[in-house]
């Protein structure tokens, strides 16, 4: 069974083909064919990277509509869907070999909170749910058209959403203290980066050896978008990210938490728009806005080794809420077992992983100061030290491995 998986943001495309038989392996197989599209380093330009069992293939394509960015991405994920079968990249004879699309969709409302087979009301409350998540629905739409175009309307696509692992939040730890209106108008928390929290708890169970029933977790995904989630018996019962993926810890351009007063203040003192508060709050905060430098850590972090103060202080803060939010997290829980680290920042930054650690000794936490610096590249380690008494894991995020999953199940 040949399952592909498209997952979409805002300014990349990742995807992949898994060939999977009749009973599912332990561990995430190798994809038969990966590729992805980056339309960030060059104006103009998307650099297409293809990889296949016989090597690496990359290609930069200049845009016929760069004006146009939807036509634009359209024309480019559609190329990129056809080396599947065609040229040196090709691993399957033609288009009919594919058996089902899973899509990584970003926000599901709270109609859908399973794997969804997509159909045309599916793709309307996609569409209607964008003023909640414009960077990412618009693009996950985008993704589901295109294969439309490409394959027999007979290949079941289906769509896995980030806010599906998130239901089962508890109804105090998702509703906001505003007026009742708002529960009745679905304003309420959502939660994202649910398949990413989901996976990374199922493979803490595995690398702990233990029921995922019997564990407490905190999963700590630290991106470009960092969100925290509080897992018990397998389900989230709280988490960082809120109505929208704007909400919650510190991010690389995005603001996280900030007193609705802030807003307020600069509506009428400046004269800010909904807009213009949206670019501030989405594209102009976080790293990129405190350090006045990039949403990049690693350059912050470069900048701190010059004896950037500014550098220095975005670092600190962003320490400070990823802490803050464990804490959280913790009052959710009431115990830990383990805690995760996991996507760009949490699975390469030792510094990070140490810093944030280091605030939770009085748990009895302990990591092994050797391996959290070692371990890059290493795979799904464990950092903890001897006798510590939570478990501290790293593990390489595999959120197309957890939607291929999902649509087997589903087949």
């Amino acid at each position: 069974m040949n399952i592909l998986i498209l997952n979409a943001g805002s300014s990349s495309q990742k995807s992949c083909l898994y060939n999977l038989q009749d009973t599912l392996p332990q561990n995430p197989p190798e994809p038969l064919w990966e590729a992805a599209i980056d339309w960030t380093h060059t104006e103009g330009v998307a650099e297409l990277t293809v990889k296949t069992k016989a090597g690496l293939w990359q290609e930069a394509i200049a845009l016929q509509h760069p004006s146009d960015l939807t036509q634009s991405s359209r024309a480019v994920t559609g190329k990129m869907l056809q080396t599947l079968w065609q040229g040196s990249t090709s691993v399957i004879q033609q288009p009919s070999e594919i058996d089902a699309v899973g899509h990584r969709v970003v926000h599901g409302g709270q109609r859908y909170q399973t794997t969804t087979r997509i159909d045309p009301s599916v793709k309307v409350e996609i569409q209607r749910l964008i003023p909640l998540a414009p960077a990412h629905n618009p693009a996950n739409l985008e993704g589901i058209e295109t294969v439309e175009q490409l394959l027999s309307q007979d290949v079941p696509q289906f769509a896995i959403f980030d806010t599906a692992f998130h239901s089962t939040i508890p109804e105090p730890a998702a509703i906001y203290p505003g007026p009742y209106a708002w529960v009745a108008q679905g304003i309420r928390r959502y939660g994202f980066h649910g398949t990413s929290h989901q996976y990374c708890a199922e493979r803490a169970a595995q690398l702990l050896n233990q029921d995922l029933a019997d564990l407490k977790l905190i999963t700590c995904h630290l991106g470009n978008g960092c969100s925290l989630a509080a897992i018990h018996q397998g389900k989230s019962v709280d988490t960082t990210m809120g109505f929208t993926p704007m909400e919650g810890l510190m991010m690389g351009s995005r603001s996280g938490s900030v007193d609705p007063g802030i807003l307020l203040y600069l509506m009428r003192q400046q004269g800010l728009g909904a807009d213009e508060l949206e670019q501030l709050l989405n594209k102009q905060s976080g790293l990129k806005g405190l350090s006045g430098l990039s949403n990049d850590l690693r350059t912050v972090r470069a900048a701190i080794a010059q004896g950037n103060t500014q550098a220095q202080l975005a670092y600190e803060v962003y320490i400070h809420r990823i802490r803050s939010g464990i804490g959280a997290m913790l009052a959710s829980l009431g115990g830990l077992d383990a805690l995760v680290f996991t996507a760009g920042v949490g699975e390469n930054s030792a510094a990070v992983r140490s810093q944030v650690c280091a605030g939770f000794a009085f748990l009895g936490l302990a990591l092994d100061a050797e391996r959290n610096t070692a371990m890059a590249g290493s795979g799904d380690v464990a950092i903890a030290a001897p006798g510590s008494r939570v478990q501290v894991l790293v593990i390489h995020t595999q959120e197309d491995w957890q939607i291929a999953k999902a649509c087997w199940a589903a087949l």
